[in-house]
This record gives structure tokens, sequence and C-alpha cells, in this order.
């Protein structure tokens, strides 16, 4: 069992995850609740058998998912029954939906939003909600698992609760927010960055002086110490605000790495805009989070063809981006008939053959449906990453470099 909360999402899991398995982390602008429920096609599938959920706290009050792979009496064959039960005493009333999702993020399955009054669990009248023949459990194993994950979506919405204990207001702690208005804040900085913006060249009468404007970035060395060493080592003979020049950097780049260290998140589609500036930004001054998300991003978005897999390639490389090597090899091993003959490799280190070989070895074993899942050579970069992380040790690197330290841990 794990449960894991944040402001307006809880997931709930029921039963052992499967190794690399991840949970979404991502806050909702409504409660929800998911429920994992791990080996669903292995789940007892007798009349009226079901398979409980730890009770979750919502709304201040005590819930289970009740999930019954089989249906009860009333449901229709083949039919997956569910049920939300109130755990709590004193009386609660609320919207309830249910909904869950192909692997491409398309509903198989919704209930819309449905009012129901949840009544006392000691008096056990009416304390449960839910759908004898919610979905065909053979469209859910065809359709909607996660690695043999079935992912159910409950969206709860208070609205009125009688007895028992009722919810009160309670300010999040204001940290973070008072961290992030401190970017750029002139009055309490001690820092001071000044970044020039390059035009072209200038031709004319051999003055070939390029032409630039500068950018300052008020900040304080305490963030800088814990969000990049290489910043906070530029401020140390810096007594006063004495402006810190800052080269090879846009200043809007540079204002996104800033803003990022202060706990900020950069918009998609700036990260997407400037994907390569950043990761050569957050490279350069060991930004390490910053780099891995842009990465991710252009990983996501980048258009690969045959004409340029090989400069990608050779980029992914420089800047030390496994994720964004693994997609192009991935792109190779899917093209093979297009890349033979047409890309040459001859510009590679040879070290990329270890790479080729895994997403070759990768690609073979997923035609077989086999794989090891304790075999950290085979392993995606994210999964590695992810190990890594949980661990608390450093998630940039190559993959040699993660499996080597993974090894020793």
């Amino acid at each position: 069992m794990s449960g894991r909360r944040s402001k307006h999402f809880t997931t709930v899991a029921v039963g052992t995850p499967p190794t690399g398995y991840s949970y979404d982390e991502a806050v909702e602008a409504c409660v929800k609740v998911h429920f994992h429920f791990h080996g669903f096609a292995s789940l007892p599938t007798g009349e009226g058998e079901d398979v409980e959920s730890p009770v979750f706290e919502c709304f201040g009050r005590n819930w289970t998912l009740d999930l019954y792979p089989g249906g009860v009496e009333e449901s229709d064959d083949g039919m997956v029954a569910v049920f939300l039960c109130h755990c709590s005493n004193g009386t609660v009333h609320l919207g309830i939906g249910l909904s869950v999702q192909d692997l491409d993020g398309n509903e198989i399955k919704n209930w819309p939003l449905a009012q129901n009054l949840f009544g006392c669990y000691e008096e056990g009248i009416n304390n449960c909600w839910g759908e004898d023949s919610f979905a065909e459990r053979s469209r859910l194993i065809d359709g909607a698992l996660i690695e043999g994950t079935l992912v159910i979506e409950v969206r709860m919405k208070l609205i009125e609760a009688t007895g028992g204990h009722v919810p009160q207001f309670i300010p999040e702690n204001p940290l973070c927010k008072n961290i992030l208005k401190k970017f750029m804040d002139e009055e309490s900085a001690d820092v001071l960055f000044e970044v020039e913006s390059e035009s072209e060249q200038n031709d004319e009468a051999d003055c070939k002086k390029a032409n630039a404007s500068t950018a300052c970035f008020h900040a304080h060395y305490l963030i800088l110490q814990d969000c990049s060493s290489t910043l906070a080592d530029l401020c140390k003979s810096t007594k006063t605000l004495s402006p810190i020049q800052i080269a090879g950097v846009q200043p809007g780049v540079f204002r996104h790495m800033l803003y990022y260290m202060y706990g900020g998140k950069v918009a998609f589609d700036e990260l997407k805009a400037n994907a390569k500036d950043i990761i050569d930004a957050a490279d350069k001054y060991g930004v390490e989070n910053l780099k891995l998300e842009a990465e991710a991003c252009y990983a996501r978005t980048i258009t690969l063809t045959v004409d340029n897999v090989i400069d990608i390639l050779v980029y992914a490389e420089s800047k030390n981006c496994a994720l964004l090597k693994e997609v192009v090899m991935d792109f190779i091993v899917g093209n093979m008939d297009d890349i033979i003959g047409n890309v040459s490799f001859e510009s590679l280190p040879s070290s990329m053959m270890m790479d080729l070989l895994t997403a070759m070895n990768r690609g073979k074993k997923q035609d077989e449906d086999s794989s090891d899942a304790n075999n950290y050579n085979t392993m995606r970069v994210s999964t590695l990453r992810r190990k890594l992380y949980q661990k608390g040790l450093d998630v940039d690197g190559s993959r040699e470099a993660m499996i080597a330290v993974l090894k020793e841990n």
C-alpha cells in the first residue's frame, strides 16, 4: 500500500506495483483520487468477490473504493462493479464521478458527476455509491492497463457535510511562495549579474564588434549556493554588488534559469521555444533538474529525420543528454531501412555503439514480450533516473555512469 497527496490530487495504490511503475503527480483544478489496482487481470473474478482499497482521507472523512472484477449479483455479464464507501460517522453530500482512460488518454468509461448523500458508517445505511455495471472487464484488460495496472479516477466535490469532522481551511506553508517573491528583488539582493545580448556582427569598415544590450539580474547568494555552485563560485570574490558578467547566454534564457532556481516554473511554450538554449545554459551552470526538464521537452517535441539524426545525436553526446540520445537511438532502430546507406556514422564516437545495441536489444525484448525488470543495462533512461532520484543520487549523467552508480549503491 502507498498513498501520496497534493492539494487537489490523491494517489491510492492497491497491490504491489511492478518494477519501474510511476504515479502521475500532476495537480488538477478539482479534487480527484486515482486508484491504481495493480495486477488487475489476475484479481479474483467470482461474483461478489471484491478488492478493497486502503482507507484514504478526503474532506475530513475516511473512504475506500471497492472493486468487483467479476461484478455483483445485479451486474451484467462480464461487467466490473465499483463502489465508493464512506467510512466515517455523520453524513456527507458529495458530487461523485468515475472514469477510466485508455493508453492514449481517451476515456473508455466516464460516469459524469452525480450527487449522492452518504450515510453514517456505523449505521451502514446508504454509505456506498457506485455502478453495478461500470465497464467491461475484457475492454479494460485490452485497452486500459498500464504495465498491468488499472487506474480508476474518482472525482469528488463536497456539497454539504453534517456531524463528524467538518474540514477546515488551513493555509499552506508560505515558504515556497516567499522564496519566489525574492526573485529579482533588488532591495534584498546581494548579487548582481549583467548578461549581454549580442546581435549580428557589423561588417562595415573593418568593424566587427557586436551590438549588445545589457540586462541586469539581482539575486541572492544563499539561493545560488544550493541551486548552482558554478554561479555561486563567481560571486565569492565579490564583496559588494559589483556586476558579474555573464557571456554566452541570452538574457531571456538566463532569466528562465534564475526564475527556476527560485522555485518558479518555466511555461511549456517557453521551454519548447528555447529548449536547446536552456539545456546549454543549465548544463553550463549546473542547474541539473532544469536541464533534464528542457531535455525531456526537446526530446518529446523534436522532429527526427534521416537528415538531422546525426546532428542531434552529436549534440546529445556533447551535452550528456542521455534521454535525448535514447530517443534518437530508438528512431534509428525503428527506421533502419531508411538509415542504412543514407546516414554516415563515421563522425560518431565508438562508445555510442553500446547505446545502439541497447536500443536494438530493448526493441527485440518488446517484440518478444519479455524483459528483465531488474536488468539495469536494458532499462529506460527515465527509469534509471527515477531509481537514482529515489536513492538521493545524482540523476544527470550518461547511461553508463547512471548504471555504475546504481550498481555501487
